[in-house]
């Protein structure tokens, strides 16, 4: 009888923990969100540092929205269609800032320079801090459930699909800093090759998706409960995205001159880490719960879809803006794409026997840190021989995997997440 009772009330316990889940994730997301729907609304003009952080903190919060709702829609998903809508969908927060540099500078060349700075902060974030960062978590948390001293994280053979669609982008990119320009040729090169891996992994085999926190608790209620949060969310969060987008790219410049700071470094920095952050923390939590390996793969999957989708995008937003057939580069921004690429070519190279070890997160991390002190064109011509030097010694050492690697995307096969999650409430209770 006792044992009926506890298990009666554990099974009580689990609708309540998901109620204070979502309760708990509304309220929060809706403190953040608030004042810079009030300000935008009823038309305010607070100082450009206030209004940066009002409208930066709402960009943070709906990403996080919409991050749960990509995540728990996955559980209706099924068609190839419906997932490809899906993937855009769930990197509008990472894009939205950028595309809108790059639509201004159709009409403003001074936002030419910002476009550029925004991609490559975003792709040198997620594969400087982003990639090593789960890596490292994902090892101290192996060796602490008692896996031995671990040197490293093991992918998935599906996983050198996403790497065979990042290695080629990743050549394709180097048009960029040698021509001076993103054009509008590339740009639909790019995008039809991130449409291409968009139908790769529509394809791919099913794998359930493993859901943590506030998507957690969406995923558990029932059908039509969950559909309509989920639609509320990207309804929600898009609209917020998109009121607070153009306030938050002018006020980061218009901050950058108040402070004295660098506006370069500041949308190259400031804007990636607040709309990548949702996507950080998720994966981090991952590896914290020993799952290393399924963290690493989405933040791999992140970079492809910005080296492909994002890069393609800019040219497109700035003809739509009144540009002309290319997004132009001055030489600073050709150093840091040519830094981009390199680090790109490295991170692939180094992982084609699709092992992440150790060392290779330790290199990505410390170059990634080494950079912020180098203010000269020598200096960064520097940093890139060494990503490059390194590439081209992972590319040697893997070199019987790099075919295999190259072929990836046309025969091999990807894995896309579907269907409801296998759950404990334990699990469902935790926030994200």
């Amino acid at each position: 009888m006792i044992a009926t009772d506890s298990a009666a009330a554990a099974t009580s316990m689990a609708p309540r923990a998901r109620r204070r889940t979502l309760v708990r994730s509304t309220l929060i997301t809706a403190v953040f969100i608030t004042p810079a729907v009030v300000v935008r609304v009823v038309g305010l003009h607070p100082d450009p540092v206030a209004a940066l952080l009002v409208f930066g903190a709402a960009v943070v919060a709906s990403s996080f929205l919409l991050a749960w709702g990509a995540e728990a829609a996955q559980i209706d998903v099924s068609g190839g269609l419906a997932i490809a809508v899906l993937a855009v969908v769930a990197v509008l927060p990472e894009y939205a800032v950028d595309l809108y540099y790059a639509y201004a500078s159709g009409h403003n060349p001074d936002y030419s320079q910002y476009a550029a700075a925004n991609m490559t902060g975003s792709n040198r974030l997620l594969m400087g801090v982003g990639w090593p960062v789960v890596v490292l978590v994902g090892i101290v948390v192996a060796r602490r459930a008692g896996a031995g001293k671990r040197a490293g994280l093991a992918l998935q053979p599906a996983n050198r699909v996403e790497l065979g669609f990042l290695l080629v982008a990743g050549v394709v990119a180097f048009v960029i800093p040698a021509t001076g320009e993103i054009h509008l040729a590339l740009g639909l090169t790019l995008l039809a090759w991130f449409g291409f891996y968009l139908f790769k992994v529509s394809h791919g085999d099913v794998e359930e998706p493993d859901l943590i926190g506030t998507a957690a608790a969406l995923g558990e209620l029932s059908d039509r409960p969950r559909r309509i949060a989920v639609v509320g969310l990207f309804v929600a969060s898009g609209a917020v995205i998109l009121l607070c987008a153009k306030p938050f790219a002018d006020n980061l410049i218009a901050a950058g001159n108040e402070l004295g700071i660098d506006r370069f470094l500041l949308v190259q920095w400031v804007a990636p880490l607040a709309s990548e952050a949702p996507e950080f923390i998720i994966a981090t939590i991952f590896a914290a719960r020993g799952k290393g390996t399924a963290a690493i793969a989405t933040l791999i999957a992140a970079k492809v879809n910005q080296w492909t989708l994002l890069i393609g995008s800019l040219p497109v937003a700035r003809l739509f803006g009144g540009g002309g057939l290319s997004l132009a580069l001055d030489s600073r921004q050709i150093e840091e794409v040519l830094l981009t690429a390199t680090q790109t070519m490295m991170g692939v190279a180094l992982l084609l026997a699709l092992r992440f070890h150790r060392a290779t997160a330790w290199a990505l991390l410390g170059l990634f840190v080494i950079q912020f002190p180098i203010a000269t064109t020598h200096g960064r011509l520097l940093l890139c021989g060494v990503y490059a030097a390194v590439a081209i010694v992972g590319l040697v050492i893997n070199r019987r995997h790099v075919a295999a690697t190259v072929r990836a995307p046309f025969l091999g096969t990807a894995i896309r997440h579907s269907g409801r999650p296998h759950r404990s409430s334990e699990d469902s209770a935790l926030p994200a």
